[in-house]
Parts: C-alpha cells; structure tokens; sequence
C-alpha cells in the first residue's frame, strides 16, 4: 500500500487525562491533535519545517467519549507558493460501535527556513509517493 505525500493518519487512543467534566474529549485537546496532523501532512509535502499561519475552519461533529480511538487523517488540498491548505478529519473507533467521523478542520501552513521565514515549495514533490 501506497501512502501519498502529503498525507498522514494518526491513532489516539482518549484517556481521561484528555477529557472535560462530562467524560468526552477536550476540544482543545481535539484541537491539538488535528493541528499535529496537519503539521506532519504539510511537512511531508514540503519536506523541510513547517509553521501554522491559521485555522480556516474547525467543527467538533460529536462527541469522542473516554476509551475511544481517535484516527486523525490529515491531507494537503492546496499548495501555494510558500503555503498549504491541510484538511484533517477525526473517525471515533471503537469496537462493536460503527466508526463516526467526529471532527473535521482546515489549517493553512506554511513552509518555513532555518530562520523561520517563508520559504518557496519544492513542487516536484507533487507526484511523488512513498512506501
């Protein structure tokens, strides 16, 4: 199987360290975690460092109680010159319930040199995948 770059999927298990007062999933924790997806989809397009300039859109679509799996996917919609569109989605797992997706948000990065200024995108990247 073939993941594309510019891709990612995260496997969080929620624990009660990541819950509010009424046993479900933080947002800010669920915040955190889509943002780390997009981090890693946008770096492994750009390959090289990558900063967050903003947060299109965020929506929190149900609850994700304590002992679910929380799979994060993360994928590159838009490359600009020095900046990137990520859309990450959240699926709720667990056994014996059916998959629901629970979250879903769109991040801008933007690639970043060793002093921290926008940097072009190598877009030969584009039609690369990896194993």
């Amino acid at each position: 199987m073939t993941t594309p770059v510019g891709t990612t999927e995260l496997r969080e298990l929620v624990l009660p360290v990541h819950a509010n007062h009424r046993g479900t999933l933080f947002a800010g924790q669920g915040l955190q975690l889509m943002s780390k997806a997009a981090f890693l989809a946008a770096r492994d397009l750009a390959q090289r460092e990558v900063v967050m300039a903003g947060v299109t859109s965020v929506a929190f679509l149900a609850p994700v109680p304590v002992g679910y799996q929380l799979i994060l996917r993360g994928w590159v919609s838009r490359i600009g010159r020095c900046s990137m569109t990520v859309c990450v989605t959240g699926i709720a797992d667990v056994p014996g319930v059916p998959a629901e997706e629970v979250l879903k948000g769109v991040f801008e990065m933007v690639a970043v040199n060793a002093a921290g200024r926008p940097t072009g995108l190598d877009r030969s990247y584009l039609n690369k995948e990896t194993a």
